[in-house]
């Protein structure tokens, strides 16, 4: 968007020959003396501009899901950030001496009226004041007058009268450089009779035209469209009402044709969408949240899936974060050497097992960063999922490294795979745990560590899909079923001996769903055993 408005701004200017304005150092002076004594006129030379300016405001959802209506932070973060992109000073001038703009009658082309009535009540009002004061000061200096008190009186009262006018207009602007529009809808949301208070909406409602005529006024002003942009993220953490309050807050800032406000909504809709349908905004809508979604979004872009080389970059960029394993290699270097130089023996047991678990981790961080790895097509596509599996695979391998004297200590790479394995499966894993365990306490037969892990799992899968109605939303947090098969079964074969030497070290799974799991399926074979015809000649007599 930075870069259309770039482009647009060298085609307009290139157009017009017309430079366009800001109201920062001798701008701010111009755009006062605009607010005070002209009107803003919409031309048809104005309409024609191309050129756009984009003021981006985020808003994260979550950071006012606490408070009561949360599409009042909306509102008010809108306010705020206007206020704080052109101002104070602008805002306030435009609440007291602000004109709403008006279109052109006719095809003339001037964008800027005079404002005769303001000029002449200032003017008239100057000049009573200064008649006053000269009266006052005649009244006061002159002598052989000083004497006369009508004179004084008359002179105090018309200079007091004529200059209260602008005191009061000098004081209305002061009130709102000092009371912003966010002060003023807290003011009202805190208020006890918030609830039943019928024309909140109607205050709330008359402060954003406000600003959608300022906005327009600037516009004039800058010699360029203005868009005001809000990111909107994080609402699919929030409560359900709170979710539909936003999305009509949207639709009430929009209902509005020549509205300023373009809204990016970044949500994930299978999490929003249940949440409108617990609410009762899906009155008439057949109870479906899909149908409200299409009728508020008007440009519905799904972000496609994330290429290889998309995600080796979010990678590189989370596993920068982790600025912790640079420091200790090069502290322990350090550390090394000035122990050579002082004669101290260099065998240091932990700082030895630091320096080799900090190998490993960047072995493993190797291996992920590999294109030509198979481990690298496995990555997630979350920006969340990243970050997670770079902070678990450091912790895997310190534990695996501590649980170093056992035989058979997996590989990093392994480690990373193992890791990735739990986040991207933690259904399927957790399934395969479970039937390894019980199959491990019932019948240890000495081969049965080679076994591999999904073989076991294409034993027991037809018991998953019996139980899948408990375990839907367990199952919903899986990926790619053919993508887990082609993980196990080709790219990477771990055996239930493997399982059993990654089990201790696997932070990163849920362990409540395999105790889960194996509740459900000593239930399942309780059922199918009473349901099984006992033998006549075991039977009970009675």
């Amino acid at each position: 968007m930075r870069e259309e408005m770039a482009r647009r701004e060298e085609a307009e200017l290139r157009r017009s020959h017309q430079k366009p304005r800001s109201p920062e150092g001798w701008g701010l002076l111009l755009v006062l003396w605009y607010l005070a004594f002209y009107k803003p006129i919409i031309t048809e030379s104005h309409l024609r501009r191309k050129n756009i300016k984009f003021i981006f405001i985020r808003f994260s959802a979550w950071q006012y899901a606490g408070c009561d209506k949360l599409w009042a932070g909306l509102v008010t973060t809108l306010c705020d950030s206007i206020r704080h992109h052109f101002g104070a000073l602008p805002l306030s001038f435009y609440h007291v001496m602000g004109t709403r703009p008006r279109f052109a009658s006719g095809f003339s082309q001037k964008e800027w009226v005079l404002k005769t009535g303001t000029c002449l009540k200032l003017w008239g009002l100057l000049f009573v004041l200064g008649a006053g004061l000269s009266v006052l000061l005649v009244a006061l200096l002159v002598p052989g007058i000083k004497d006369h008190h009508a004179l004084k009186v008359v002179g105090s009262a018309v200079t007091s009268l004529s200059g209260s006018g602008l005191v009061l207009g000098a004081l209305s602007v002061l009130k709102n450089l000092l009371i912003s529009e966010k002060q003023k809808i807290e003011r009202l949301t805190n208020s006890k009779k918030f609830a039943s208070q019928l024309g909140f909406m109607n205050k709330v409602h008359s402060e954003v035209e406000v600003l959608v005529d300022f906005l327009t006024f600037m516009e004039i002003f800058e010699r360029r469209r203005l868009r005001v942009v809000l990111e909107i993220t994080s609402l699919d953490v929030c409560y359900p009402e709170k979710v539909a309050g936003v999305l009509n807050a949207m639709n009430t800032l929009l209902s509005d044709a020549n509205t300023p406000f373009i809204f990016i909504l970044a949500v994930d809709p299978s999490i929003i969408v249940p949440c409108l349908e617990q609410t009762g905004c899906m009155k008439g809508l057949a109870d479906n949240g899909y149908l409200y979604l299409n009728r508020t979004v008007t440009l519905p872009f799904s972000i496609p899936e994330m290429g290889s080389r998309s995600r080796l970059r979010c990678l590189e960029a989370a596993v920068q974060t982790r600025e912790d394993l640079m420091y200790r290699i090069i502290t322990s270097n350090v550390e090394r050497r000035r122990a050579k130089c002082r004669g101290v023996p260099a065998v240091l047991s932990r700082r030895e097992v630091d320096a080799e678990a900090v190998r490993c981790i960047h072995e493993a961080f190797r291996c992920l960063h590999d294109g030509a790895d198979p481990l690298a097509r496995y990555l997630p596509t979350h920006g969340a999922h990243v970050r997670r599996i770079v902070n678990t695979i450091p912790i895997t391998l310190r534990l695996l490294l501590h649980r170093a004297g056992t035989p058979g200590t997996p590989s990093p790479r392994a480690a990373a795979a193992w890791v990735v394995l739990a986040d991207q499966w933690p259904c399927r894993l957790s399934w395969t745990l479970q039937c390894l365990e019980d199959a491990w306490q019932s019948r240890p037969t000495p081969d049965f560590g080679a076994r591999s892990l999904w073989s076991i799992f294409q034993e027991n899968v037809g018991e998953l899909s019996a139980l899948r109605q408990p375990l839907h939303n367990v199952l919903s947090l899986d990926g790619d079923p053919e993508l887990f098969q082609t993980f196990l079964a080709r790219d990477f074969p771990f055996t239930a001996r493997d399982a059993r030497a990654f089990l201790g070290v696997t932070v990163n799974l849920d362990h409540s769903i395999r105790h889960k799991m194996g509740l459900l399926r000593g239930l399942d074979r309780l059922q199918k055993a009473a349901a099984t015809p006992v033998s006549r000649s075991v039977q009970c007599p009675h």
